[in-house]
């Protein structure tokens, strides 16, 4: 079993993670040329399922696949299958970098939709923090003109800023769905669902997308879904190892490591815009998560 309250080991394991999902998003670029990012979401999917399925064989334990709330777990894996198909649309048009930062904006939809639907009240702190976060995103599309002449690249570029943001906000209603799983489910009941429903989700629309790959692209198919099942049992068992709050600083590094991967790998050299804009996401990231340990706090004291 994970170790409990394991700072170092959670920081260490959600280090690897952000990483090994960095190098995932690189090969899915790489491949998104010639293959449709719908089925690269299948075989992102599928080749990571026997990693999942592992976690219940390891711990001889597969009673984690029973479950009450069945319907739950469609829904989240639906929303979680939008986040992705947003994100792995956003990876073919966007520099790395760039749809990397944005789809960081899953903290600032999290605080509005926890007005309607957990009826929290967020103060003039958050408002601020979600206001700034957005200030990022404008200065990234700003940057890279997206909102100037409807040119075919700019175009595309606004299409695929508009789905990486929209990946923030399922990824926001997936997080709300997972933490109401989480109060009956485990989180390794509730990743192997996820992995079993959006297999099946992008199996049935697959054949309406299908390119057959190359041998090389075959290859690079299966090393996107095989690191990408570790890096979800890597961020699992950091979870699992310290608390989520803790941890949030870390998550962040992925940034870094897609400006350096983009630029070793596409040349893609970042702009001012995309690296202030970046730290404006960052900034309002980090001070909702201090509002939040704050705010916990001061309930567990009462």
């Amino acid at each position: 079993m994970p170790l409990r309250h394991d700072i170092r080991r959670g920081a260490l394991l959600m280090l690897a993670a952000t990483a090994l999902f960095t190098i995932m998003s690189v090969l899915i670029k790489g491949v998104s040329d010639h293959i449709h990012f719908i089925e690269i979401m299948f075989f992102r999917s599928a080749f990571a399922l026997p990693i999942t399925l592992g976690l219940a064989a390891r711990r001889h334990d597969w009673a984690l696949l029973r479950t009450r709330r069945l319907k739950g777990h469609v829904v989240r894996a639906f929303t979680g299958t939008m986040a992705q198909g947003c994100s792995f649309f956003a990876l073919t048009v966007l520099p790395l970098a760039e749809q990397t930062s944005l789809t960081y904006t899953t903290p600032l939809f999290v605080t509005l939709l926890s007005i309607p639907v957990l009826g929290e009240k967020v103060g003039i702190h958050r408002w601020s923090a979600v206001l700034l976060g957005f200030a990022g995103i404008l200065v990234i599309a700003l940057g890279k003109g997206a909102f100037l002449d409807g040119s075919l690249p700019q175009g595309i570029a606004a299409i695929g800023m508009i789905a990486a943001v929209a990946q923030g906000v399922w990824s926001a209603i997936t997080t709300l769905l997972v933490r109401s799983l989480s109060e009956t489910e485990s989180s390794a009941t509730i990743v192997l669902w996820q992995s079993l429903l959006m297999t099946l989700f992008t199996l049935v629309a697959l054949p309406f997308f299908w390119t057959t790959p190359s041998l090389w692209e075959l290859l690079l198919l299966m090393l996107v879904g095989l690191i990408g099942g570790v890096a979800q049992v890597l961020l699992t068992e950091a979870y699992a190892s310290a608390q989520v709050s803790a941890l949030g600083p870390y998550s962040y590094t992925s940034i870094l490591w897609s400006v350096a991967l983009g630029w070793m790998v596409f040349a893609d050299v970042p702009t001012w815009s995309t690296l202030a804009g970046a730290a404006l996401i960052v900034i309002s990231g980090l001070y909702i998560l201090h509002r939040e340990l704050k705010r916990s706090a001061t309930r567990r004291n009462q």
